[in-house]
């Protein structure tokens, strides 16, 4: 047996396979290598003897890599929680890898395998952004995050430029003719970038300023009582510097304590803004004891204009699913964390209609589909929790494709960064470096009229998977029985 022939078939290799697909993410995007992990993995789960465990493998060094950063959160406290970090990284990776697993074992159904490997593996993310809440984190199509291909997403949203991806990466272990299914993908892939390409024209001159505040305050340090006013005091001093903006942003939990106390701290907020508005994030709690992560707008006078509640919370973070005793030391509160917001809504502010997104709320693509189409995504987040290396690069990317999804500009302020102000296509037109304390003063991009994506969702995309799949298994049925019929 050659090595070439090892390297492809062998169930082992799809480890690193998956390690080198998940290089196109965020700090490396590395996107070609990306491409030929997943060609490699394709490959791998076509010809090997044990394409399960060859999908769990790869699935497994995919997300090992592109979520390393889940050890982060649980180093902020190290004495408490510092011993759960392998385990998290191991046991998210190697979960998440079953999807991979069931993909490949479907896949052992089909004609040919490795369309079937697209075709279910891209049903298995799909899935990923739904089942047990969701958590599409690090998919495929991210990797384009940084060029043209990511607004193909306006077409077929972040699902759709997944299949996309791994069907272009397939071609060389679907085709008899590897070169020829290679020259046919990376057709695809440039005609799906210069399509992304001719949306950049439409772009409207923006209207308006936005100052976005990052106070940049050390998760270890922003719920210190000794320490906590420091990080007020610098937020409310940058909202206050000359210039003559619509809206100031703060970032989630800039203010850390409670609104039926923060009284004092929202009337100097306000009197540094002068005419402007202000958003905060700020924690809410109810007279029977239910607390909430959520936005709070300030009008020009100063005065409570609205309140959002986040609505999707994080599991083991602000929640405990299933109110495991084990793991209540987690939540954001004593008892068992916060309590989700009744609905997604809009608010309006001075620039238009703002969809709220509240961290988390970001990484979900279906996120407030149902309150009506704002003006602007307006994201607020502590991106504290996620280290410095990866995460923050990783969230600001699926913010910057939420932005090319919809055709809308989105407005990110990040406690220590990066904050950013997006336009409509995904490009980030001013940002605040990771690390870093300061205000950015930015011109307000405008909105793009509703894409296919905003009005269809991910429905055709999951039709069309299934459609495909429903095929391919009846083409590896008819391929088995005339097996049977001509070894008989």
């Amino acid at each position: 047996m050659t090595l070439a022939h090892r390297l492809g078939s062998r169930a082992v290799f799809a480890l690193p396979a998956g390690a080198l697909a998940a290089l196109g993410h965020a700090p490396f995007g590395l996107w070609p290598v990306s491409l030929a992990g997943f060609a490699w993995l394709a490959l791998i789960v076509s010809r090997s003897a044990r394409p399960v465990s060859a999908g769990w493998l790869g699935g497994l060094g995919y997300f090992a890599t592109a979520l390393h950063w889940i050890v982060q959160p649980f180093l902020i406290d190290v004495a408490r929680h510092g011993w759960m970090a392998p385990f998290a990284l191991i046991l998210l990776a190697g979960g998440l890898g079953l999807l991979w697993a069931a993909a490949a074992w479907v896949a052992t159904r089909t004609r040919p395998r490795a369309l079937g490997w697209v075709a279910a593996l891209s049903l298995a993310e799909l899935a990923r952004g739904y089942i047990l809440t969701g958590f599409p984190w690090a998919l495929p199509a991210y990797v384009w995050a940084d060029t043209p291909l990511r607004l193909a997403s306006a077409w077929v949203g972040p699902f759709g430029l997944t299949a996309l991806t791994l069907f272009a990466t397939a071609l060389p272990a679907a085709t008899r003719r590897p070169l020829s299914g290679t020259a046919l993908g990376a057709l695809i892939l440039a005609a799906a970038f210069a399509a992304g390409w001719t949306r950049f024209d439409l772009v409207p001159d923006p209207r308006g300023t936005v100052r976005i505040v990052q106070p940049n305050a050390p998760q270890d340090e922003k719920w210190d009582p000794d320490r906590a006013r420091i990080y007020v005091d610098r937020a409310i001093r940058l909202s206050g510097e000359h210039g003559a903006p619509d809206l100031i942003v703060w970032p989630e939990s800039a203010i850390p304590w409670p609104l039926d106390m923060a009284g004092p701290i929202l009337e100097a907020a306000a009197d540094a803004a002068g005419q402007a508005s202000l958003v905060t994030g700020i924690n809410r709690r109810t007279p029977d004891g239910l607390w909430f992560n959520s936005l709070v707008l300030l009008d020009g006078e100063g005065e409570l204009a609205d309140t959002y509640d986040k609505v999707h919370l994080v599991p083991f973070g602000e929640y405990i699913p299933l109110r495991i005793d084990l793991l209540r030391s987690m939540a954001g509160f004593s008892g068992f964390g916060f309590t989700p917001g009744e609905a997604v809504r809009l608010v309006d502010t001075p620039l238009g209609t703002a969809l709220p997104l509240i961290c988390y709320e970001a990484i979900f693509p279906r996120h407030g589909w149902d309150a009506g189409r704002p003006d602007y995504l307006l994201q607020i987040t502590n991106d504290a929790w996620f280290g410095t290396f990866s995460g923050p690069y990783q969230h600001l990317d699926q913010a910057r494709f939420r932005a090319a999804e919809q055709g809308l500009p989105l407005i990110r302020a990040a406690n220590t960064g990066i904050s950013a102000v997006i336009d409509a296509t995904g490009r980030v037109t001013a940002s605040l470096p990771l690390g870093t304390d300061g205000h950015l003063d930015a011109a307000m991009p405008r909105p793009l009229p509703p894409t296919i994506y905003a009005r269809t969702g991910d429905r055709p995309t999951g039709l069309i998977l299934l459609l495909t799949l429903a095929v391919l298994i009846v083409a590896g049925r008819r391929n088995a029985i005339a097996n049977r019929a001509s070894s008989s």
